[in-house]
């Protein structure tokens, strides 16, 4: 928001009021009770710049001038961040998310409490997850964050921004998400050339346009290209800039899976070593978390970050596994270190990774799988990984459906894998009680579909929460051609 032309309005609407403009004394007697049923020509006599400024305020959202004031030009010590959805079910949701990761939280997310809630701004990490933290204290942070003394005030502010799609043009962040989402690069590369300022803030959460514009190129439909990453770079942006969570745009390339995007950035100083959600969420875990094994291969090339058991499991790297192991065949310290990160955002449930031996042999046999690094799963069951554990959302074999690597499959189910077990994945509302058939289905994976069938799967179980089968889930998630498959085997 620029305050001049604030100010510029301010002295336009004053000027109206005096000259007897009906809408402009509409305005006023709308949003300023102490005029409401003053006569027109005392009105045009006493009205002042402060009562237009008041009007202008509560126009916008804000409860007076100087709260609109401060938030056009916050403090120099204070980075406030910048609204870029309209949207109060979208920042409610952030404020749950806030409250939902707290006691897991990384050091990112716990400096986002300290800076903008009173309550905790000299609180150690260990003190702000264990002290009471309610929804209404999430609200202060984000209503703080952005600018607000008040999470109503927040509020107000997206709801007029909501409703007068116009005005939008008053948050130039605001301006630039929109046509960043839509990929009119043209209009975006406009907005940055000029205000180039815009390279370098930051929106809800922390997350800069380089994050966002990452982001968005991690989906099939977006129209953007390389070419606003390369825009945004050129204007300065910070490659390292994480948002609240700690997340750069590396780790959203790598979890995109997007190695042209993520060489990009590498080649511009991308450090491989930042954590976001958690101890060891380095851009490569975000990858492997998804078995995404050709942007892994990119980052693992010259440096493996963290060094430990499940992230040489998901490279597939003997030598790599092979180190995690001292002389008497014992795990060492490092292999069961660093596994802080667990979830990529909070949909994903609360736990808690354990040094158990038993635990990460389990969770890097599943690493292993997702990513098929067919050659290293032998070694990890040979010294005790349990095909059938289901350490964290999702058992080898389930995780090995998900993400289509028939490979592993094959193994996994000659390993005395069992076929239709029930286990979990992803979030509570999604997969409880679901076999790997049901995932293989619900991705569209017919070759891993068929052959599970072809190796007995019961194509009738259904799942704990919606009571699905295999063919039900491929329906709902509009898998076509499994679904068909599915059916023309009768029964």
């Amino acid at each position: 928001m620029n305050l001049e032309q604030q100010k510029k309005q301010a002295r336009d609407l004053l000027r109206a009021i005096r000259s007897g403009n009906a809408e402009a004394l509409l305005r006023l007697r709308r949003r300023h009770a102490r005029w409401a049923e003053v006569d027109e020509v005392s009105v045009r006599q006493l009205v002042s710049l402060h009562d237009a400024q008041f009007v202008l305020a509560r126009e916008q959202g804000f409860a007076s001038w100087p709260k609109l004031k401060a938030y056009a030009e916050p403090a120099s010590r204070l980075r406030h961040t910048r609204l870029f959805v309209t949207d109060v079910a979208w920042m409610t949701d952030r404020v749950h998310g806030l409250l939902r990761t707290r006691s897991s939280a990384g050091p990112a997310a716990l400096g986002q409490i300290r800076e903008w809630h009173p309550r905790f701004y000299d609180r150690s990490d260990e003190e702000i997850r264990q002290a009471p933290f309610t929804e209404e204290d999430a609200r202060l942070v984000y209503a703080r964050e952005h600018g607000f003394e008040t999470w109503d005030d927040l509020i107000n502010r997206v709801n007029f921004l909501a409703s007068n799609l116009a005005a939008t043009t008053s948050e130039p962040f605001m301006a630039a998400f929109v046509a960043l989402q839509s990929g009119a690069i043209a209009d975006f590369a406009a907005l940055l050339r000029a205000d180039p300022r815009l390279a370098g803030e930051r929106g809800t959460n922390g997350n800069t346009l380089l994050n966002l514009a990452v982001s968005f190129a991690g989906k099939q439909d977006w129209k953007g290209g390389l070419s606003a990453i390369e825009a945004l770079l050129a204007a300065g942006a910070d490659v390292n800039q994480g948002n609240d969570r700690g997340w750069t745009p590396l780790h959203a390339a790598a979890y995109s899976n997007k190695p042209e995007i993520a060489a990009l950035l590498m080649e511009k100083g991308a450090a491989l070593d930042a954590e976001a959600h958690g101890a060891g969420g380095t851009p490569l875990i975000a990858a492997l978390f998804w078995g995404h094994r050709e942007v892994a291969d990119l980052l693992g090339r010259d440096s493996v970050a963290p060094n430990n058991l499940r992230a040489a499991a998901g490279l597939g790297i003997p030598e790599l596994v092979a180190a995690c192991f001292n002389p008497n065949g014992a795990l060492t310290p490092e292999a069961c270190s660093a596994r802080g990160f667990y979830r990529p955002h909070s949909g994903f449930p609360d736990w808690r990774p354990s040094t158990d031996p038993q635990e990460v042999l389990d969770e890097a046999l599943v690493w292993a799988s997702k990513s098929n690094r067919v050659a290293v799963l032998e070694r990890l069951v040979r010294v005790g990984a349990n095909v059938n554990a289901d350490p964290y959302r999702g058992t080898p074999l389930i995780w090995a459906a998900v993400c289509n690597r028939a490979e592993s499959v094959a193994w996994l189910l000659d390993h005395g894998a069992s076929i239709n077990q029930k286990a979990t994945f992803g979030g509570l509302t999604h997969g409880q009680g679901i076999t790997a058939l049901h995932m293989a289905a619900q991705y569209g994976h017919l070759p891993v579909v068929k052959l599970l069938i072809e190796r007995g799967a019961d194509r009738f179980i259904k799942d704990d929460l919606y009571q699905s089968t295999a063919e039900g889930g491929a329906a709902y998630f509009g898998q076509n051609e499994v679904r068909e498959y599915l059916r023309s085997l009768g029964g």
